[in-house]
This record gives C-alpha cells, sequence and structure tokens, in this order.
C-alpha cells in the first residue's frame, strides 16, 4: 500500500496517509496510521527515528515538538534543530509520500551523525544500519535473535536507514535516505556536521503484509529504494540482451597472458584454456580480453591502437572470437573512458567511433567498461549499430536509477571480503551480477560461495600473475556452485527471493528462491564443524519431493513440535580459515515436482520423450565427467554402462528449450544387490659482424668505460599492480664494462640494415616512424625507436655487443650521476666530461634481463620518455624517471611492444 505521508495538524486528504500520533505530552512517536478508508490502525509506541550523535545512541521518542505552519521543529541532545516537513512540492524527490528531516548544527561543536534509523532500532524488529568500522561495508541487517548480518548495498545507498515492524493489524516498513548537506562533509556511513552545517534526510514509510522480507521487498524491489520515480525495463526486455543473465563465470585476461600463445600462434592457445575450463566448472560463459591498462600510455597508441597491434591485428581477435563462441564463449573487450591524452583520445566522438569500429571488426559480444559503474545510451548505441546483442558490463554496481541502462555489472573486488547478502540482486534480479575474485594470493572458496549463496555468478580477474597450487581444487568447487545455478536459473532471475529465511541455528543462512516450476534454498554455513540437523521450516505438498541438489539425496521433511522441517547437512572446515576468504560452506535444497519417478531400478516406462533430455550418473553429476543422455524413460538395468555398477546413480531431467534442470531423482545400488620461465639469460660471447667495425668506425656513439666495483642494487617503481620482481638490497661485485654513451640512432640502426638486410619475423609497427623505409629528415641522430627486443638484440649481436642488464645499466647510470655531481662540485665543464647521454627522459631504454611470472612474461625498461600523459593517473608514468625506477614492457609479439617511446643502447665486456 502507497502512503502519502502527513501528519495530524494537516488537512486529510482522500487518498492513503500516514499519520504519526503527536498527542501524549506531545511527544514524537508513530502510534496511529490512517489509510485511505478512514480506518485508523493502532501501533504499538514507536519513535519516529533513532540516531548516534558523537557515539552516542538516542531516539525521538521523548522528544518534545512545536508545530510551526506546516512543520514540525524539535532539538535533540541541545544540540541538534531539526524541522520534520511532510510530503513538501519542492521537486527535491521523484516518488511522493515522504518526509523531509534537516538537522542543523546549533552548538558551538562539530557533531558527527550516523546510524538513523526510522523507527527506531530495536531488539523486537528487523532494521539496517552501520556496524563496526569497515571502511565499505559497515551495513548490517538486524534481526530478533540472531547475529546481525553484513549486507551489500547500493553504492548511493551506503549509508540509508531502514526497518520493517511487524504489527498486530498492518505492518510498517521505512527508509531514512541522506539526500544533501550543506557546510557539512559527507562520509560513507556518517556526515560531520560544524557549527550552522546542516545534512537533509528523507523518510518514506509504507505498509506490507507477510513476514518482514515483504517489508523488504516493498522498498528494495518494489520501489528501488525510491531513486527513480518509473523503472525503464526496455534494456533488460531486449532479447539480445538477456543470454547474460544466465551467465556464470567470466575471465578477464590482460592480453599478453601466454596462455593465449602456449608455443603456437597469439590467440590459438585459448582453446585449450576453454577446455580445461569446461572439465574443471563447466567452462566460461565469456572470457575479455584486456591489452590497455596498465600499458596505455607508454607511448602515444590509444587504446584501439593497441588492439589492433595485438599479434594478427583485428581480425584475429575475430577469428579467435568465433572460435571462442562454438565452444559456448563470448568475447569481451575493455574500454577505458579515461584514455584521454593519447592519440586522437580526447575527443568524445573518437572514443564512440573508434568502440563501434572495434566491435564491428571484432565481433565481440561484450564491453568491459573501465572506471564505470553505469553505461550510457551513446554507449550502447554504438554497438547496436554495428552488432545486436554487445552486453556493457560496468566495472562497478549499478545503483538503481541507473539499472535502466545497463544489465550487468560487478562486485567490486575493492570491497575484499564481501558482506554475506547482496540486497542489490534483491532490488534488480535479472541484473547480471559478477563478484570479481582474484587467485594469485589466497584462497577464494568464499568468494564463490556467498556468489552462490546469493544466485550470482564470478569474475575471475586473473590480472594479477600467478597459479597456486590449489587453484584446480578451488575451481572444481566452483564448478559445484555454477552447475546449480546453471541448472535453475530460471529461478535465480524470479523477483521472488526471500532472503534469510529463520533457521533453527545462528551461523548458518538460507535464501528461498520460487518460481512456477521449483523453490530452492541456497545454504551458507560458518559452522566450522558442519552442520547436520533440521535447518529450516517447509510445507510439504503432495506431488512434490524436496532434493539435496549440492550431496544429490532425496530429503523426506521430518516434524518437530507440530511443523515440518528440512534435514540439512554441511561440510566441515578447518577453524583458523573463519574470517579468510576461505571460510564456509554451501548447501542447496530444492522442492520439485515427482513428474517423473524412479522406483528400484525402473524409470518410467521406455516412452520417447520429446521435449526433455533424460541425464543418468555414476555418482553425483560433475562437469569431469560423461553421463548418460537420452530423450526416451528406460529400465535402468537395461544399460550397458551399468550392467556391473553398484553405488548411487543420479537421474536428472531437462526442459530441452530453457536447459533447465526439471527433476532430480536419486537410486543407491547397494554393493551385492541383485539387480538388472623465470630463466636467467645467459650471455654468448659477443662476435661483430665482419663489416661492423668499418661501419661504425667514426659513428658519435662512442663508448665509455664503467669501472668495476661493489654494488648495491637498489630499485624503485609505481606501479604495485604488476608483479614486479621481489626488492633485492644485495652488493655486487659489477666486472668493468664498456657501455654506448649515446642511444642508438636511427642512422646506426640504419647502417645495420644495409648490412645485414635484417628483416624481423614479425614486422608489425617495425620502423613505424621511418617513410618509406628511410629515416624522416631531421632525426638522423634521433633514438631509434619502434623496435623490438629481437631488433635490439639483432643489432647488437651485429655490432660485436648485447645488451645492458637491469643491473648493468643503472650501475653504469648512477657512477654516472656520481661523477656529474662531482664535476658540479668541482666547476668543470660538462662537455669535458666522458660521460653518459639520453638517460633520463629521452626514451624508455631496453635492458637484457627478461622474467616470467606465472602466465606473464615481460621486459624490463630503465630512464624514462619524453611522453607524459597527464589526464589519468592510471596511465604509465612517463617523463625522466629516478635511476632506481623500473618499468614492465609486458611481452606479447614483437609488433605489440615496438612503440614510440622505447629504444637502447648497448655494452660490451
Amino acid at each position: 500500500m502507497r502512503l502519502l505521508l502527513t501528519a495530524l495538524f494537516l488537512p486529510l486528504c482522500a487518498v492513503a496517509q500516514w499519520q504519526p500520533s503527536f498527542v501524549e505530552n506531545r511527544f514524537l512517536r508513530l502510534e496511529q496510521l490512517k489509510t485511505s478508508d478512514s480506518s485508523i490502525r493502532t501501533y504499538q509506541s514507536l519513535p519516529l527515528f533513532s540516531y548516534v550523535l558523537n557515539d552516542k545512541y538516542a531516539t525521538t521518542e521523548r522528544t518534545v515538538f512545536q508545530s510551526e505552519k506546516e512543520k514540525l521543529n524539535f532539538v535533540l541532545d541541545n544540540k541538534l534543530n531539526v524541522t520534520y516537513q511532510i510530503n513538501p512540492s519542492d521537486g527535491s524527490n521523484p516518488s511522493d509520500g515522504y518526509a523531509v528531516i534537516t538537522f542543523t548544527n546549533t552548538s558551538a561543536d562539530t557533531l558527527r551523525l550516523r546510524n538513523v534509523v526510522p523507527l527506531g532500532e530495536s531488539k523486537s524488529h528487523v532494521y539496517i544500519t552501520g556496524l563496526g568500522n569497515h571502511s565499505l561495508s559497515r551495513a548490517h541487517l538486524f534481526r530478533p535473535g540472531f547475529a546481525p548480518v553484513n549486507v551489500i548495498l547500493p553504492d548511493n545507498a551506503w549509508e540509508l536507514g531502514f526497518s520493517a515492524v511487524n504489527m498486530v493489524e498492518k505492518n510498517v516498513c521505512a527508509l531514512m535516505r541522506r539526500v544533501k548537506w550543506e557546510n557539512a562533509t559527507r562520509r560513507r556511513f556518517e556526515t560531520i556536521l560544524p557549527p550552522k552545517g546542516s545534512v537533509v534526510y528523507h523518510l518514506w514509510l509504507e505498509t506490507y503484509t507477510g513476514n518482514w522480507q515483504e517489508g523488504l521487498r516493498q522498498i528494495f524491489q518494489k520501489r528501488k529504494l525510491f531513486d527513480l520515480a518509473q523503472f525503464d525495463n526496455s534494456l533488460f526486455q531486449r532479447p539480445d540482451l538477456q543470454w547474460i543473465r544466465k551467465s556464470y563465470v567470466i575471465h578477464l585476461m590482460m592480453a599478453w597472458d601466454q596462455r593465449f600463445s602456449l608455443g603456437v600462434k597469439w590467440g590459438q592457445g585459448i582453446n585449450d584454456f576453454i577446455k580445461r575450463g569446461k572439465a574443471l566448472y563447466g567452462g566460461d560463459d565469456v572470457l575479455g580480453i584486456w591489452p590497455t591498462w596498465p600499458t596505455l600510455g607508454l607511448d602515444q597508441r590509444n587504446q584501439f591502437d593497441l588492439f589492433s597491434d595485438l599479434p594478427g591485428g583485428l581480425p584475429n581477435i575475430k577469428k579467435m572470437g568465433n572460435m571462442m563462441r562454438a565452444q559456448g564463449t563470448k568475447l569481451f573487450l575493455c574500454y577505458n573512458p579515461w584514455d584521454e591524452s593519447t592519440r586522437d583520445a580526447n575527443n568524445p566522438k573518437a572514443h564512440l567511433k573508434g568502440l563501434s569500429d572495434l566491435i564491428a571488426a571484432t565481433q565481440a559480444d561484450g564491453v568491459v567498461l573501465d572506471t564505470r559503474g553505469s553505461s550510457s545510451k551513446e554507449l550502447q548505441e554504438a554497438a547496436d549499430q554495428v552488432k545486436k546483442g554487445v552486453v556493457m558490463y560496468s566495472e562497478g554496481m549499478a545503483i538503481p536509477k541507473d539499472m535502466p541502462g545497463i544489465v550487468a555489472g560487478r562486485v567490486h573486488n575493492a570491497l575484499y571480503y564481501p558482506p554475506m547478502l547482496n540486497l542489490n540482486k534483491f532490488i534488480k534480479p535479472d541484473f547480471a551480477i559478477f563478484r570479481v575474485a582474484e587467485q594469485f594470493k589466497e584462497r577464494i572458496r568464499r568468494e564463490f560461495a556467498t556468489s552462490f549463496f546469493n544466485g550470482y555468478g564470478t569474475e575471475l580477474n586473473v590480472f594479477q600473475a600467478g597459479t597456486p597450487d590449489w587453484v584446480e581444487e578451488d575451481y572444481r568447487f566452483l564448478g559445484q556452485t555454477t552447475r546449480i545455478l546453471r541448472e535453475n536459473s530460471s529461478v535465480f532471475l524470479s523477483r521472488n527471493i526471500t532472503p534469510l529465511i529463520t533457521t533453527t541455528r545462528d551461523g548458518i543462512f538460507v535464501n528461498k528462491w520460487q518460481d512456477s516450476t521449483k523453490t530452492l534454498y541456497t545454504i551458507f554455513s560458518l559452522i566450522p564443524e558442519g552442520f547436520s540437523g533440521p535447518l529450516f521450516e517447509v510445507q510439504p505438498r503432495k506431488g512434490y519431493h524436496f532434493v539435496d541438489l549440492w550431496n544429490h539425496r532425496e530429503l523426506t521433511p521430518i516434524l518437530q513440535g507440530g511443523k515440518w522441517y528440512i534435514e540439512v547437512e554441511t561440510e566441515p572446515f578447518h577453524k583458523k580459515y573463519l574470517g579468510t576468504n576461505n571460510e564456509g560452506a554451501v548447501g542447496c535444497v530444492a522442492e520439485m515436482k515427482e513428474a517423473f519417478g524412479l522406483t528400484n531400478d525402473l524409470w518410467c516406462s521406455g516412452e520417447l520423450l520429446p521435449n526433455y533430455n533424460v541425464t543418468i550418473w555414476k555418482g553425483n553429476p560433475m562437469y569431469i565427467k560423461k553421463p548418460i543422455v537420452t530423450n526416451y524413460g528406460c529400465v535402468l538395468s537395461d544399460l550397458e554402462e551399468l550392467r556391473y555398477y553398484e553405488g548411487k546413480i543420479v537421474v536428472q531431467v531437462f526442459d530441452k528449450n530453457k536447459q533447465e534442470l526439471i527433476e532430480e531423482s536419486i537410486l543407491e545400488l547397494q554393493a551385492g544387490s541383485v539387480r538388472v620461465d623465470a630463466k636467467k639469460i645467459k650471455f654468448l660471447p659477443p662476435t661483430a659482424h665482419p663489416d661492423a667495425k668499418s661501419i661504425l668506425s667514426g659513428t658519435p656513439n662512442a663508448e665509455l668505460q664503467i669501472p668495476a666495483g661493489r654494488y648495491r642494487h637498489v630499485t624503485t617503481h609505481g606501479d604495485v599492480f604488476l608483479p614486479y620482481p621481489e626488492k633485492d638490497t644485495t652488493t655486487y661485485e659489477i666486472s668493468a664494462f664498456l657501455m654506448d654513451k649515446n642511444l642508438v640512432s636511427n642512422t646506426d640502426f640504419k647502417k645495420f640494415l644495409t648490412s645485414t638486410r635484417y628483416k624481423p619475423k614479425d614486422a608489425a609497427n617495425f620502423l613505424k616512424h621511418w617513410k618509406n623505409g628511410q629515416i624522416p629528415k631531421g632525426e638522423e641522430n634521433k633514438p631509434v625507436v619502434y623496435v623490438s627486443l629481437e631488433d635490439a638484440k639483432a643489432y647488437a649481436k651485429w655490432a660485436g655487443k648485447r645488451l645492458p642488464t637491469e643491473r648493468e645499466w643503472q650501475y653504469a647510470a648512477e657512477k654516472d650521476s656520481v661523477l656529474r655531481t662531482s664535476a658540479r662540485t668541482a666547476r668543470l665543464r660538462f662537455e669535458t666530461l666522458p660521460t653518459l647521454n639520453q638517460l633520463q627522459g629521452v626514451v624508455w631504454q631496453l635492458t637484457n634481463d627478461e622474467y616470467h611470472t606465472g602466465q606473464y612474461r615481460y621486459i624490463m625498461l630503465k630512464g624514462g620518455s619524453y611522453f607524459k600523459p597527464e589526464s589519468s593517473w592510471w596511465y604509465v608514468q612517463g617523463g625522466p624517471q629516478p635511476l632506481t625506477h623500473q618499468q614492465i614492457l609486458l611481452r606479447v609479439s614483437e609488433g605489440f611492444e615496438r612503440n614510440a617511446t622505447v629504444g637502447f643502447r648497448c655494452v660490451r665486456d
């Protein structure tokens, strides 16, 4: 029932009204509710709201008020002046039926206001407010008789207060949200009010019928937290975009991940990756490629250039996408809206055209919107004009007012150790949600478990390198959770969700999901010793039966105290995992129609079932196993594959069109029953090409002798995301060597080409800045760029030299820096000094060191470059860099690695 808020002193309207009673001692309480039929319902006395002011809890229940025209005025703690106005017509909210409550600090002190809860906190009703000090996930749901449960709220509603109060006559639910502030500091869960500072909250009250979850449904699911007056559902009604709803596993991978190659051409290796995934977790619904950040900004190439520069270019990405789709995996690409400093990147239309052209050329199925929690009409249209069914996938979770413009998004991993219950799923069940999980540093079973408990998928973000030995075991666990999600998608997309139904024991939680075909209960347990016993109440129905879909066993409800309960078993886990991402155990119970019966060894009667597939398993279903599949009802003993089998048989019936589970039955056949690189680079002694000495004589790139010495190698780097080598402060003995004073120039490299007729195996971007194979006029002595590591090594070998190790480069540069400092002190002229040139801020300089970590390979660059993008801190940081600074150049292909900001110099022993 919709309630418009009014007060005792206002004229009564003909529509439904909420009327708080302010009569007894003029205290501010809710005692009566007047509805559209003029009936008055009396309630237990409730405060208008409770609050925490400077860590002190209080309520309005004993607050004296004054009325002034159409407002109430009262003072809290002799410090906060509060005005209360019902349903103002100021256009400040898209919905009707709300009150505006303004808090103003009238004291000389700075105040902290938080945990504003409508109808107050109470041990006798359900409410949501903050608890603890977590910077991102303080919101908890409090239930009488149970410990509070941490919940995820929309990103614009972390501070909300909610209550659901079950009454004898009509139940009331209420919501309070902070909407604006002046001369105050807004924090996620509190407002700092200096003297004269103010903050405004809106308050809504509505009635509901049933348990407290129906009050939650009224405010969250039906009203969308009053974020918008009407929800435009047109995007969700598009058939071409609905495939993402039934997707549950995404892998996002950097384009330089070695699994793309695996010894073959780039892109072909992903075939084996998908096949392996099918055996472990049923395969990836989506695989996303990311060739931009964190290498974007290393040179002037924009994000779309980097896609084009992948091996084989955009046609190869399209070919790989076709191969993926043939195996049931969609292709996602990434979009970086913050890319505004590279080539043509500051033009919004160029962004849209670049995205549209990229989708057209690759036939991608979706786009990851980096750094964005929403999409836009323009972005979706850029995709729609070249291909239908392209899904925009935001980095963050869309808030309710943005949900009409995007159909999929993430639970971001910035929210580490996510709360157990995600109320975003409850708001819009057909919005496709994926929890971001990273496997490089710790066990993540809890990530899979909570995603399953909340009825949505997982994004395996494998950007961070590393594949621990337990990954395969966790993938199999993911396979168990994902199989249930995939086989029952319609239930998990239904609006009929009942979160946190009552259980017989705290510490084990149950969500209830229903559609027209079946009811599912997802279970998440924090009981380390495991749980076995009656857990939740059910109402047995004729023609239905209960099945444990996790352990695959039939369940018979038991009668206790006049109520029927389902017995549940959950696995134990080590107590040491409590509070980590490896805690918890899950389960799932289904109530299904007995559409097909299994009696002894006879299932059905052998007739054809044209609309169904029958799947028969030896033991529990697993992706790594192959079941017997038929569309006939069959006598099990007639199946040759089961002739000598003894043990559990699981028979499942699937709807052919929806590919969803209709019924599952289990038969136990008792034994004996009568029945029918990090390779270290080693240098070879350099041997100069016979022509090199004469050709290079007289070149301006003379050598400087670097003396031997003891050296303590200290390094720094700015990017904490990529896996840099561990800090090394060892003192080394460095042998004397010779280093080029200058970077290898275009002229030097031209002599090499003329002498050797060198042609790279991968010629993409090779000397891209030259014109028809000739050095541009005026650039003869500039450093050669658009060369790969292989190109540089070929030049060095021809010259009888090699590339420096990172340690040699830094040792020589630091020696040179000391020499220059000494010269300044002695006031010597630098041109008289034998020093190294072009060390910092010219172009990044290749070193000989190649690294291998997990699935990544990279080269280490030194010195910084002339290019310094500044529109976003996500870019590689350019400009001159300290001599200690390391910068990774990720290895994808020679063509991808060649760019306008990387050159080299040589050394020899």
